[in-house]
């Protein structure tokens, strides 16, 4: 679309089950947290797991979406990952965090990734998303700002957001 001249290479989007959806611009406060996320990740992950930023992540032939991370297996399994091979998702909200509990959560969950973050940039508190299903996930918990994050599928990675300065 870019090469047609439909769209500028700049536009953040995402496609939904075949449909466009504009991205909100990302402020101050979610590249700040977004980079102090990054360096846990980074620091904290065991091998042989990986992560990667903003990837494109297709969920389907018709949907791709970009979290702000995906930690999988390893960096080879790049190519082939989808939902249920992701171990755990992550998206960092600020004027997005509605869509990213909302709409965006249940799009994961259609696709059975496993476990969800959503990170609301604001206020430092994570709403986990586990046990996905077609129509959403079936348990979802909100961790305050001093609580432990530890996903259930990634042993050994604790992230705490108090930590976060």
């Amino acid at each position: 679309m870019v090469r047609a001249g439909i769209m500028d290479a700049k536009e953040r989007v995402e496609l939904i089950g075949g449909e466009l959806v504009p991205m909100s611009a990302k402020g101050i406060r979610h590249e700040r947290l977004k980079t102090f996320v990054m360096m846990q990740l980074a620091r904290k992950l065991p091998e042989p797991l990986a992560f990667t930023p903003e990837t494109t992540f297709r969920l389907s032939e018709d949907t791709f979406v970009e979290p702000d991370f995906v930690v999988y297996d390893n960096p080879a399994a790049l190519e082939g990952l989808n939902g249920p091979s992701s171990l755990l998702a992550i998206e960092v909200g600020d004027s997005s965090l509605a869509y990213d509990r909302g709409r965006k959560a249940s799009i994961y969950a259609a696709f059975g990734v496993r476990e969800l973050w959503v990170i609301d940039a604001v206020r430092l508190e994570t709403r986990v998303f586990l046990e996905p299903a077609p129509l959403g996930y079936r348990r979802v918990t909100d961790v305050r700002t001093e609580a432990m994050l530890t996903p259930t599928f990634v042993a050994g990675l604790a992230i705490t957001l108090s930590d976060y300065s």
